[in-house]
């Protein structure tokens, strides 16, 4: 099973600390925010690579910074330039998860989960949820602000836990489940990822690509076993880092 970590986007929010600097490698106490999650994630077994995807504006940073991390990590870790200059050219992460699938010929199982998000328990629980069900899998938790609920993914599932409606920020929420962005897909979904674009699915959001998936194969969700804290804003990310 691949990681692919998507890391290409502009932190536009976060300006001015990330106007020349991508989030996913801010500092969070002794680490960053994107090493939190690869030191869980290159303990798992199933996983033999990472695959970072990246911008053209930052690919330099992330090439300093994989210098150091192959020395740290088990697992290989490949970088890819997107091509973006800006948030105003990106490929959206649908995008560049099909780049990188593209470019690096993937035919595996893949993990993929956005750079900007902590969690405090192990993404071993997504692995064995997918091998359980022999689908594509997501994680899901109830969010009871309605506020909030207008700006995230919001599932409906049936009692198998199987993903009958998924949406992108919804103007009128149809359950509070909630997904945030750490997604499993098996090799016989990689076509349908690949042609997902050209067959309607929108580009920018991760969350669009599992709704997609949800309509033309089979989805599942499982509840996710602990917190997750996005890291969104500046506020946020002080609260979170200490930082200043």
């Amino acid at each position: 099973m691949k990681n692919v970590v998507l890391a290409a986007g502009y932190a536009t929010r976060m300006y001015p600390l990330t106007e020349n600097f991508p989030k996913p490698l801010l500092p969070v106490g002794s680490s960053t925010i994107l090493d939190k999650m690869l030191e869980d994630v290159d303990a798992l077994e199933d996983i033999d690579e990472h695959i970072i995807v990246t911008n053209h504006r930052f690919i330099g940073i992330f090439e300093d910074w994989r210098l150091d991390a192959v020395k740290r990590y088990a697992k290989p870790i490949r970088l890819i330039d997107d091509g973006s200059t800006s948030n105003d050219n990106r490929i959206g992460a649908v995008g560049d998860l099909v780049a990188a699938i593209r470019k690096f010929d993937i035919r595996d199982d893949i993990l993929v989960a956005a750079a900007d998000n902590l969690l405090d328990f192990s993404l071993a629980s997504l692995v064995e949820f997918f091998k359980e069900k022999g689908t594509a899998v997501i994680f899901y938790y109830d969010e009871m602000d309605d506020t909030r609920l207008h700006r995230c993914g919001v599932i409906c599932m049936d009692e198998d836990g199987r993903v009958t409606d998924m949406e992108e920020k919804p103007a009128e929420p149809k359950s509070h489940h909630v997904t945030p962005p750490f997604y499993i897909y098996g090799a016989k979904d990689l076509p349908l990822i690949l042609d997902a674009i050209e067959n309607g699915c929108q580009w920018d959001a991760p969350g669009n690509l599992a709704g997609y998936i949800s309509r033309v194969s089979v989805l599942h969700a499982m509840k996710m076993p602990g917190k997750r804290l996005d890291i969104g804003s500046l506020e946020g990310y002080r609260a979170i880092s200490g930082q200043k």
